[in-house]
């Protein structure tokens, strides 16, 4: 948890190494899991590994019982789901009926644990800077309430919720239509497939839908008073929208999102690597 977050606010405490791609050719790596896991074990001790835990797990817990509170409210026995002998409109429209179910409990779940997941994100980027500004869940709220008033528990919660959106309609929308057209009935394993078809799409989707969680994440930790929210890592944000253009024109849409094979964001040649 916390290597990914250090690694997408740009936070790179080890150098790159020279290693060489499928092609042959050398190119920069930056450190991958294990190298930073050893790393944050020399600087912090074990327990850094586990910075901004305790808040993650009470915002994951809210998540949970907010859900199942939605669900009963709006039971999933009223909802008609869909099957095989469904004509093409029926069916489609049972879709789009489940999904706007999900995504109204993944909405009111995230407005309701998002103001513990940007303590959880403060917790834990004090790690660049090594403060102790957000040293447990309790006071943590008081100081963000007395320096940001309420909208500073919700920092960073559009771009989150619209990640949601999209991630639930392509992946349910995308998964139907190739069960649908592509899997053919007359296949013996047509219904393996079909069961499996969401949750490829899941993975696929959630690579695309990626940058609203990382500009969900810095907007987090942005201008609050921490080094990791402030210049060299950032500049200070108007909004979420800045924030966007200013990563899309640096090319780093997608940093922090794999945790193994890190390509440096920087041209090789800027490096002697003969």
């Amino acid at each position: 948890l916390l290597m990914g977050f250090v690694s997408q606010v740009g936070h790179e405490p080890l150098p790159p190494t020279v290693g060489r791609n499928v092609l042959g050719r050398k190119v920069l790596y930056l450190p991958g899991f294990f190298t930073y896991a050893r790393h944050i074990v020399e600087v912090d001790g074990k327990r850094g590994l586990f910075r901004g835990l305790t808040p993650r797990l009470i915002s994951s817990t809210l998540s949970t019982i907010t859900r199942g509170s939605v669900k009963k409210a709006f039971p999933l026995e009223d909802m008609e789901h869909v099957s095989n002998k469904d004509d093409v409109k029926t069916s489609l429209r049972k879709v789009v009926r489940e999904t706007s179910h999900e995504m109204m409990m993944q909405c009111v779940s995230r407005v309701v644990s998002h103001p513990l997941h940007v303590i959880s994100m403060r917790c834990m980027v004090q790690f660049v800077g090594r403060e102790v500004k957000y040293s447990g869940v309790f006071s943590a709220i008081g100081r963000i309430f007395k320096e940001e008033g309420i909208l500073g528990f919700f920092v960073g919660l559009v771009p989150h919720i619209l990640g949601d959106v999209i991630f639930l309609w392509c992946c349910n929308l995308v998964a139907h239509f190739i069960n649908t057209y592509a899997v053919d009935d007359n296949f013996s394993q047509a219904s393996v497939i079909r069961s499996y078809t969401k949750f490829v799409m899941g993975i696929a989707v959630s690579m695309l839908t990626y940058p609203f969680l990382l500009v969900g994440d810095l907007m987090a930790v942005n201008n609050c008073g921490l080094r990791a929210g402030l210049p060299p890592y950032a500049p200070a944000f108007t909004s979420w929208i800045h924030c966007w253009r200013y990563l899309s024109a640096q090319g780093q849409l997608f940093r922090g999102s794999s945790l193994l094979f890190r390509r440096a964001p920087i041209p090789a040649a800027s490096f002697p690597i003969d």
